[in-house]
């Protein structure tokens, strides 16, 4: 009974004022990767760019996980991945605006650069990565803005797990 309860006192936060704040940053997220993958597409697909020693631009189009895990060319396994990343982004959704306002704005960016990815997914089935960061032979994995964004947001919400622990 104590969890329809909370449950229903969640849902009461959800449609709080202040959680515009939060949505915007979703949107700002979501538009830096979109226009950043744009200008990629639209100038770079033919060649690398090299921008320093340590600096390409690389358009190559990953059609597995984050950082080209779990590429396969199955159909079903594709879209299985993709279905289950729409449902992680939907209870982010639910997470974010229902969490305290410290997790909120972490939340908020995985979010937005999650949907900048599944929208990929659907539009191009492949999510353009280009970012190719190396030191002489030696490349990481080639990714986007997107992906930084999730980092950034999954490091910030440990960050902040591990001091509220202490």
């Amino acid at each position: 009974m104590n969890f329809i309860i909370n449950l229903k006192e969640k849902k009461i936060n959800f449609f709080k004022k202040s959680n515009v704040f939060y949505f915007f940053f979703i949107i700002i997220t979501f538009l830096l990767d979109r226009t950043t993958k744009l200008i990629i597409i639209n100038n770079f697909s033919e060649q690398a760019y090299y921008v320093n020693k340590f600096i390409n631009l690389d358009l190559i189009w990953n059609n597995g996980i984050g950082f080209g895990l779990l590429s396969f060319n199955n159909p079903l396994f594709y879209n299985s991945i993709t279905f289950l990343i729409g449902i992680i982004i939907i209870f982010l959704i639910y997470v974010s605006f229902t969490s305290l306002y410290q997790d909120r704005l972490a939340c908020s960016i995985i979010i937005g650069g999650a949907i900048g990815n599944i929208y990929d997914r659907l539009t191009y089935k492949a999510v353009p990565d280009f970012i190719d960061i190396h030191y002489e032979n030696f490349h990481w994995f080639v990714f986007n803005v997107a992906d930084i964004f999730i980092t950034l947001g999954i490091i910030i919400l440990l960050i902040n797990g591990y001091f509220k622990k202490n």
